[in-house]
């Protein structure tokens, strides 16, 4: 067999595995025989099949209620397809062959693979998980906010205390705490040398002691179905700023109740178990609620991640946050935080919150650090946003 050939029958194969083998893909060789599948691609195209082809079977296919060929499926595709197809074939799945009731049994959770997508499911499942499988859900969990915490906690630290102790310095500035060897090294420009001194322009300060808190962030979150990944992530950047000693920080989720998860903040396992999604959505009182925890307004960051779909009183939402903006208190509406592009949301609503001074648009989770760093400098977060290229509420 000539190289043409090995590759035309590679090429021929693939085509195979795309189009399913049935009557109609059209797929022969030259000789218009069938195509004979390796013994690899034999299982990549009988998990494709178990997952795409069972509406064709009209329900006798698939992978059914079984647990052990549920698993089976599983190790296929981990060890005949990359990790990122991994993940695709998993959420179809879900949907397709009813694996969110399977994900309740504990020797299902042992055999998926870990991700966002996943977690997100467990979230959602909630308090109905069985306890016999409650431990291995939360294994399953830890393992991915340990990975994404490791991803994601060097950059918010960085970021997060550059920003501090440029903000920390100030310009007026008591005698005690003004930091010499900077106020020297910035006004070098200014010695007199009739004087045989410098004639300060502008005074540094010391940096503030890092066990000062310098700022307040509270995390508002809506836990409603469409916000599980924005859950997932804001757990993980609770528990990161928490370990800030410079910014005290306050986690809040609600539907129409609120509950304050700030005590489980050091664990987003725990904090995500506090979640049960799904329900209605009072944003109003939500709002209501962090506004009592504000105590310096000047100093607090609210961010609130949420779609903006108010099942509450829009018109008390908006006067409520017009309230928290007016106090001094930088306001930002997150309209997803994760990595799965466009989302859904109450434009009109998100329209009106920008126009009140609360920029509204959604922020992946890469991008989350530098964000709450322009905010702790209070830039305007709006025109940051538009450096980023990130589309905001004004753009529709």
């Amino acid at each position: 067999m000539t190289d043409a050939d090995t590759d035309d029958r590679g090429r021929l194969g693939r085509w195979r595995l795309v189009l399913g083998g049935h009557e109609a893909d059209g797929v022969t060789t030259a000789e218009g025989h069938s195509v004979v599948l390796s013994t690899a691609d034999a299982r990549r195209d009988r998990a494709l099949e178990d997952l795409y082809g069972a509406e064709e079977k009209k329900g006798r296919g698939g992978l059914g209620a079984s647990s052990p060929r549920v698993a089976r499926w599983l190790g296929d595709i981990r060890g005949y397809f990359p990790s990122t197809v991994v993940q695709v074939m998993q959420a179809d799945a879900m949907d397709r062959l009813g694996l969110r009731q399977l994900l309740l049994e504990p020797e299902m959770l042992r055999t998926v693979q870990p991700d966002v997508g996943l977690v997100s499911t467990l979230v959602g499942l909630g308090r109905v998980i069985p306890e016999q499988s409650r431990e291995t859900a939360r294994t399953v969990i830890r393992q991915v906010t340990n990975e994404l915490e490791d991803r994601l906690r060097s950059k918010t630290i960085q970021a997060l205390s550059g920003a501090l102790n440029r903000a920390a310095r100030t310009r007026r500035t008591r005698h005690r705490d003004i930091d010499w060897n900077r106020t020297i090294a910035a006004n070098l420009r200014h010695y007199q040398p009739a004087y045989r001194t410098i004639v300060p322009e502008r005074v540094v300060g010391h940096t503030r002691r890092s066990t000062e808190v310098q700022r307040e962030i509270i995390l508002c979150i809506d836990q409603s179905g469409s916000m599980a990944e924005s859950v997932v992530y804001s757990s993980v950047f609770g528990a990161v700023l928490s370990s800030l000693r410079s910014v005290r920080t306050r986690l809040v989720v609600f539907d129409t109740e609120v509950v304050d998860l700030t005590d489980e903040l050091d664990d987003p396992v725990d904090v995500l178990f506090g979640v049960q999604l799904g329900g209605g959505t009072d944003i109003n009182r939500a709002l209501a609620y962090c506004q009592d925890q504000i105590t310096r307004p000047t100093e607090t960051i609210l961010v609130l991640i949420s779609d903006l779909y108010e099942g509450g009183i829009a018109e008390e939402m908006l006067q409520r946050a017009a309230t928290i903006v007016g106090s001094g208190t930088t306001m930002i509406a997150l309209l997803a935080l994760s990595d799965s592009g466009h989302p859904s949301f109450d434009s009109d609503h998100a329209r009106a919150l920008a126009g009140i001074g609360v920029p509204a648009f959604a922020c992946t989770p890469d991008l989350f650090p530098d964000l709450m760093a322009a905010a702790i400098e209070r830039q305007d977060v709006g025109e940051w946003a538009a450096a980023q290229d990130i589309p905001t509420s004004h753009e529709g």
